[in-house]
């Protein structure tokens, strides 16, 4: 299978359909039905689902009563699932069926001309507007478990049936019927923790003010509760309005997140599809170890049957994805939700200093000031905690110190941002210190030659991070580390005497790309005065490097971190999808790709012209193997030692006591093995 179809990469399509109906017309509802299962098969999807009673027309009432309408349904379902021989697709279409004396609202799955199971349904409405059980009989009254229907003997019956693909056994389905999800335990909860990781509705749902939100709510929720993709449709045009009206809304969420949703009150059938990624579902569960204890906890989840099924994922070619993967995902992409966003960073940020500055107790902090963007943003939390204690900003102890690499430009917005919050500013020169330290350990530099190697860098780092050190015992201040997540997951920082350490960390568990936009935040916001916004939006501009490196002549960093450790931009994607869900760095790859690789679309949220780029499959593959080598193999030791800091984001932390525990000397073949599954080139247009 092409490693550009999204099937090698366990998604699965999902479609959920919404056919014109006309009301006790078995003949025309089956060929929309057919109609819609060919589009969707055209457009690639393995599943489609129809709504409820949606061979017959939910609206019938005591029509449903009558032998012609039933053995009409019958006879559309055969003709649905012969001419599903020729539609590589598995269908759930609703109908009303007899077994026996009794009557069943059911959904009937079939595939390639054979009918899989039928599933009744569970919880019929009886208020309101509802009079199901005036026709219709429980599914718990099911007088067996083995029907004849459609000319095919002993198809499974009941609501506890699981549908497994026998090709991708992670694409495991269940099957319920509408108000089955009203109810306080849905029955698709108990098949849930029976291994169904989708989980399918075939619905009916007319519509009155306010009810498209709650159902919104309700499949939303069920999703994330049950750790699972789930897929939604209900009744729309040509039901009956004698008195009710409808709406047509199909949706499929992925644990909480809509990944695709129709557009209610159509005039015209519809057909909408999700890319649902059923590693996703599978990782969560297995690291939420409550989710197995729940399982445990009812013994009803052994009653599950598994129904086989022997569909053919596609897989000739490519399949590209049409879900989108934001490019940053550590931020969204829309600017209200990113807003709201980043103002809650920036209280978790500011919480957590607070807290500890009480708890030493301490009034007043020490922060070194590069004129970069990590320590830009540490300081921007300091001001805010000086805030909030009613302590003056000159408790803010900042020293900026120039050593042989700093460039003029970055001296400058130490020297402005300082100015612009505040605090108690000075200036250290390092270089005579640091001289001294690199001949009193006999470097070269010291006698004059232009050695510039790591002890020369670290010995600068060092240097600074002993100087704010000593001024924290003068002062009783504690050393506010400025370093951030990304660094930390790149090890791109000087271990112990260096900018590792620091007495309580803010940005630990923030990532590059993510204080890029907490800065562009607080620049327009503008509460920190204009003099402040301006110096937020040049440090935003600047180069990003450690300026350990001697600058060039026209005052330029000799020093460009992204040249050394990757594009940060593809290192916080690498780092949220390996650290968040654990994904295969093929995987992971495929997600970059599908992210990156077209430079046409248009979520590039306040990215300026020069800045936006774009990423074929050879770059993506070539600094993953970077990101892989120094996470996994390099960068464990730093991370062992690192000091306190709060957890910020879902992405998750690096700290060795909360999100992330590994052996410092484990190595990285096992994730460099799985580079040989990426391919060197993209895919022909």
């Amino acid at each position: 299978m092409s490693f550009f179809n999204l099937y090698r990469h366990n998604f699965v399509r999902i479609a959920a359909a919404i056919p014109e109906v006309r009301v006790a017309d078995p003949v025309f509802n089956a060929e929309q039905t057919i109609g819609l299962m060919k589009e969707a098969a055209a457009r690639q999807a393995l599943l489609v689902l129809f709504p409820e009673l949606g061979l017959s027309g939910y609206s019938c009432e005591d029509l449903f009563h009558q032998q012609a309408l039933l053995n009409a349904s019958e006879e559309a379902l055969a003709r649905v699932v012969t001419a599903s021989r020729d539609i590589p697709v598995i269908g759930v279409a609703g109908m009303p069926l007899r077994v026996e004396s009794l009557l069943f609202n059911c959904a009937v799955v079939f595939y390639a001309g054979r009918i899989l199971g039928v599933v009744p349904k569970t919880y019929l409405p009886n208020y309101r507007e509802f009079y199901e059980l005036r026709q219709f009989t429980p599914g718990d009254f099911a007088p067996r478990d083995l029907i004849d229907i459609a000319g095919q003997h002993g198809v499974p019956f009941g609501s506890h049936l699981l549908f497994r693909l026998e090709k991708m056994p992670l694409f495991t389905f269940h099957v319920e019927i509408c108000e089955d999800l009203w109810v306080p335990i849905p029955p698709s909860s108990l098949a849930a923790l029976a291994g169904a990781t989708v989980l399918v509705n075939l619905s009916a749902s007319n519509i009155t003010v306010g009810k498209a939100d709650y159902r919104r709510q309700l499949v939303a929720n069920q999703s994330a509760r049950c750790m699972a993709v789930y897929a939604y449709t209900a009744a729309g045009i040509g039901e009956s309005t004698t008195d009710l009206a409808w709406d047509g809304h199909g949706m499929i969420y992925e644990n909480g997140i809509c990944i695709a949703e129709s557009r209610r009150f159509s005039y015209r059938q519809q057909l909408v599809t999700g890319d649902a990624d059923l590693d996703r579902i599978s990782l969560d569960r297995m690291r939420q170890n409550s989710f197995s204890q729940a399982a445990h906890r009812y013994p009803e989840t052994s009653t599950f049957r598994i129904v086989p099924v022997a569909a053919e994922p596609p897989c000739d070619g490519a399949v590209p994805l049409e879900r989108v993967y934001e490019r940053y995902p550590y931020a969204p992409a829309e600017p209200a939700t990113r807003e709201e966003r980043c103002r809650e960073i920036v209280d978790i940020q500011v919480q957590g200093l607070v807290q500890r500055l009480r708890a030493i107790p301490a009034d007043k902090v020490v922060i070194g000031i590069s004129g970069g963007l990590d320590s830009t943003q540490a300081l921007i939390v300091c001001a805010r905690a000086m805030d909030v204690m009613g302590a003056p900003r000159t408790n803010i102890l900042a020293y900026t110190m120039p050593g042989f690499g700093t460039t003029p430009r970055t001296l400058e917005q130490a020297r402005r941002l300082m100015a612009a919050i505040g605090c108690t500013a000075r200036e250290i020169d390092i270089r005579p210190s640091c001289t001294q330290m690199l001949k009193d350990i006999g470097h070269p530099f010291a006698g004059g030659q232009p050695v510039f190697d790591i002890a020369f860098e670290n010995v600068q780092a060092g240097e600074r991070t002993s100087h704010l050190f000593r001024f924290a015992n003068m002062h009783n201040a504690p050393v506010v580390g400025t370093g951030d997540l990304s660094e930390i997951a790149l090890g791109w920082c000087t271990y112990g005497v260096g900018d590792q350490m620091a007495h309580y960390h803010v940005n630990a568990s923030i990532p590059k790309t993510l204080i890029q936009y907490l800065i562009r935040y607080a620049a327009g916001a503008g509460d920190l005065g204009a003099a402040a916004s301006a110096v937020l939006l040049d440090v935003l501009g600047t180069a990003i490097s450690p300026e350990l490196l001697p600058a060039r002549e026209e005052g330029q960093p000799a020093h460009d971190t992204e040249a050394v450790v990757g594009p940060f931009a593809l290192q916080d994607f690498y780092l949220y999808y390996t650290l968040r869900f654990g994904f295969l760095p093929q995987k992971v790859a495929y997600l970059a790709w599908n992210a990156w690789h077209d430079r046409s679309r248009g979520d590039w949220p306040d990215i300026p012209e020069h800045e936006r780029h774009q990423y074929g499959i050879a770059e993506i593959k070539k600094w993953l193997e970077v990101f892989l080598r120094r996470f996994f193999e390099e960068s464990q030791y730093k991370r062992s030692a690192l000091p306190n800091a709060p957890k910020v984001g879902s992405g998750g932390s690096l700290s060795p006591r909360g999100d992330y525990r590994a052996p410092s000397d484990a190595g990285a073949s096992t994730w460099l093995a799985q580079l040989n599954a990426i391919p060197d080139s993209d895919p022909p247009l």
